[in-house]
């Protein structure tokens, strides 16, 4: 890429900010290098990278590279045999800790990761790493920093300075000892040092009043520095040793290279995957500060960005921009008004297409693609150079000439303002002829102007298409949207108005327009207002059919809870009419026990038996208002029609559910309801709609504590809806459709729960459901416990279990009945 297009479409600036999500100066220098690639694979590669780095800061947290340090050198003067000062040591150290830190930032979570997540693009980099802890613990263990060996490095150094604090401690007991016996001599009650050796502050006039060798004198030259004659010796063994425990830290410094030496390769291994695993992280820290996503790339010179949004403006002024380019046209000429955002949407392009050639994300919404450009041009911007005397005209000229000697098929050529700074007709001829040339050449190229003739030329030319930024000339705003397809106005005439210029002088004005050129203006005028009001009318009818849509499912759903609330209203009432009956036949039936006993032989039991026959009769016609009356569906299926897995509706038992067999030559088939599957007859079937078939876990129920959910299967069945019931088989279809598959306990104690739950398995075996589940969660274990005691006593109860896998694991119990 050249230089030049770098600079003018501000990817420096993005650079620096790169730079600055770097923890090390070898992240920050890869940083710096970076320059966009003309390579798919790689290109790829890169975004992979980079994509995968913000999953992981997503979901692990971002990784620290701070301690990572070039040891270069270092690692050159271990191969030659040399050994290392403390401050190179505890780099090569620090260097170990990183890597030791982001081997375990890279490790995966053994208990939640799946196989197939195991490895991504970042894996290998992470793998490679050898933290190599035993060396970085020995040096740690022997440099406390870099001005301090521990005392244990080495058994010598240890000896070394228990011997230097012992002759010390005697150094101060009789220099002490002579402060204490001398103290009318000394300048000051102190001990101090001169030339790494002990003295006292003799005044100058006892100089002779104690013996020993002076080492200074103060600047008045009233104060001597005198080390006494009794700890010359003392202090002599102590520079001894002093001089010792530096061969002994230059033993241990030895030592720890020597140790260092072998583990060269790894180091310089370590120090260059995490110099590119911290500018891969500082990527993707980029992509997080711009709320980016990666583009797709193709090497079809097809460009279609999505609510991009430069990354340099304000983030919350911003308009999002759409552009496309290299399908149904490969040149796009933008026009409009001075600051429009005409070279904001030229940037854009060039910018977001540098960014991606360099494996950066793109601020843009998912989904947008990119073209693999091996040049990207731009003229952008005032060329004027006082320097080497060329005018604004002549600086891009001669700029657009070097273009024009580069571009080919596989470049993007950028201009803004294309043909200006010279006379207009002159600054227009050349500009299509420029733009031509390109055309012809295939280059992908945007371009912005206010000529009406490159206008005119794009409606005429074909694979040419206009663009323009729109404009509020009501507010002297712009909106910064890119339209394209539509050419633009710069809205000259209305602009000076607007801000006060005569409207004599703006008629005098138009005046000087040709002809031609006024109709052209008029006629884009024409459009724009047509598109506004076109945009308006659009926008309203969506609303309408939004709202018509929110009131159509609103009076649906109201429909449906009317029929709800009707259905259960006549349901209850005739269950409390079947309920009185009954009572009144049982007592009727003890009556006409009691009565038959006393008069068996009064010929009475004929009438007695006729009206309990009444009753029963009065009974039977009340179940049979209960039972639920079969609707005929509203289109009748065709067997050939119906596959499996079709989505049906059940009329008889109201439930919703999915085709499990196909129907045999009665057009009789299976039906699976939620838990429940049924052999029911296709006349007794209705499709559903795609909207309904999510649907399919039956009807209206009753929930004992707990949603009606399950995802096992039953072989049991209810009989067909056109086939004769008896009034007690009625009841319990009736009973069936209020009964869930499963009732909820959590929550409950242990004497709350239980009489939920028989009531509940009470109500679906009546309903022949063949099984159930009781939700009693895991917590303690007293609740399931008691579950399953109360379920053994069960005398209908077949068999029970824990759940597995999919069916809700130790939380839940499945219970199969008789």
């Amino acid at each position: 890429m050249n230089e030049k297009a770098l600079k003018t479409l501000e990817y420096t600036k993005i650079i620096t900010t790169l730079t600055s999500h770097a923890a090390s100066p070898l992240g920050k220098s890869l940083c710096q290098s970076l320059i966009p690639s003309s390579s798919l694979e790689e290109i790829r590669t890169w975004q992979a990278n980079t994509t995968d780095a913000v999953t992981r800061i997503r979901l692990k947290g971002s990784v620290s590279f701070s301690g990572l340090r070039d040891i270069g050198d270092s690692l050159k003067r271990l191969e030659i045999g040399s050994s290392l000062s403390i401050p190179e040591l505890l780099s090569i150290s620090s260097l170990l800790t990183v890597a030791a830190r982001a081997k375990a930032y890279g490790r995966h979570d053994q208990e939640t990761a799946e196989p197939e997540d195991d490895f991504d693009s970042l894996e290998t980099y992470f793998a490679s790493l050898e933290p190599l802890t035993p060396l970085n613990n020995e040096i740690k263990r022997c440099l406390l920093s870099e001005d301090e060996v521990a005392d244990d490095a080495s058994p010598g150094l240890a000896r070394v300075r228990r011997s230097m604090k012992l002759t010390a401690d005697k150094v101060h007991t009789q220099l002490n000892s002579i402060l204490n016996s001398s103290r009318s001599y000394l300048q000051d009650a102190v001990i101090t040092m001169r030339d790494g050796r002990y003295c006292l502050p003799v005044k100058a006039e006892y100089k002779n009043q104690v013996s020993g060798m002076v080492h200074d004198q103060s600047s008045t030259g009233s104060t001597l520095f005198i080390e006494p004659m009794a700890i010359i010796k003392l202090n002599n063994e102590l520079r001894e040793l002093e001089i010792q425990e530096q061969k002994e830290i230059e033993a241990v410094l030895a030592s720890l290279s020597n140790q260092t030496a072998p583990y060269c390769e790894a180091l310089r291994l370590n120090m260059e995957v995490l110099a590119q695993l911290d500018f891969i992280f500082a990527k993707a820290a980029l992509s997080r500060q711009f709320k980016c996503s990666a583009p797709l790339f193709n090497n079809r010179g097809y460009i279609h960005i999505k609510d991009g949004r430069h990354p340099l403006l304000d983030p919350a002024k911003v308009v999002p921009t759409n552009v496309w380019l290299g399908k149904e046209f490969d040149l796009l000429i933008v026009t409009g008004p001075n600051t429009g955002g005409k070279t904001v949407s030229l940037k854009t392009v060039g910018l977001f297409t540098l960014m991606g050639q360099a494996g950066l994300h793109i601020p843009a919404w998912e989904g947008s693609e990119l073209a693999v450009f091996d040049e990207v041009f731009a003229d952008i911007g005032d060329e004027q150079s006082i320097e080497q005397s060329l005018s604004t005209f002549s600086a891009h000229m001669t700029n657009i000439v070097r273009i024009l000697e580069q571009a080919d098929s596989r470049s993007l050529c950028l201009f803004d303002e294309l043909g200006a700074g010279t006379d207009p007709t002159e600054g227009a001829a050349l500009a299509i002829s420029i733009l031509s040339f390109l055309h012809n050449m295939k280059c992908r190229t945007m371009a912005t102007t206010h000529y009406s003739e490159l206008k005119v030329f794009a409606l005429t030319t074909s694979g040419v298409e206009n663009a323009c930024c729109e404009f509020s000339v009501e507010t002297l705003q712009p909106t910064y949207r890119l339209l394209i397809g539509i050419p633009g106005k710069s809205n000259a005439f209305a602009i000076s108005k607007k801000l006060g210029l005569p409207d004599y002088i703006i008629e005098d004005a138009k005046n000087h327009l040709e002809a031609k050129d006024q109709s052209f203006e008029d006629l884009l005028t024409n459009l724009e207002d047509s598109r506004v009001t076109i945009e308006k009318e659009q926008a309203e009818l969506k609303a309408y059919k939004d709202e018509v849509a929110q009131l159509k499912a609103r009076l649906t759903q109201k429909e449906e809870r009317l029929d709800e609330r009707k259905e259960k209203l006549l349901r209850n009432a005739a269950e409390e009419a079947q309920r009185i009956l009954r009572e009144a036949k049982e007592t009727a039936d003890q009556t006409i026990k009691q009565i038959n006993k006393l008069s068996a032989d009064s010929g009475l039991s004929k009438e007695l038996e006729a009206q309990r026959g009444r009753l029963r009769e009065q009974l039977k016609k009340t179940d049979d208002k209960l039972a639920v009356k079969a609707k005929g569906p509203s289109q009748p299926i065709s067997p050939k029609k119906l596959k499996i897995g079709d989505g049906v509706k059940v009329l008889s038992m109201n439930l919703k559910g999915t085709v499990s067999t196909l129907p045999n030559a009665k057009g009789d088939l299976y039906v699976q309801m939620g838990i429940l599957r049924s052999l029911v007859n296709i006349k007794d079937l209705e499709l559903l709609n795609e909207t309904d078939i999510s649907a399919t876990v039956g009807g209206s129920s009753v929930s004992y504590g707990g949603s009606g959910k399950s995802k096992g299967k039953s072989g049991g069945s209810y009989a067909q809806a056109s086939g004769s019931r008896t009034g007690s088989g009625q009841i319990k279809m009736s009973k069936s459709f209020s009964v869930s598959p499963e009732v909820n306990l959590i929550g409950m104690t242990v004497d709350e729960a239980m009489p939920v739950m028989e009531k509940y398995l009470d109500d679906a075996y009546l309903a022949h459901l063949p099984s159930v589940r009781v939700v009693h969660g895991r917590g303690t274990g007293a609740l399931k416990n008691a579950v399953h005691k109360r379920l053994r006593q069960l005398k209908y109860v077949k068999e029970f279990r824990l759940g597995v896998f999919g069916e809700g694991d130790t939380g839940v119990t499945i219970v199969t009945f008789k």
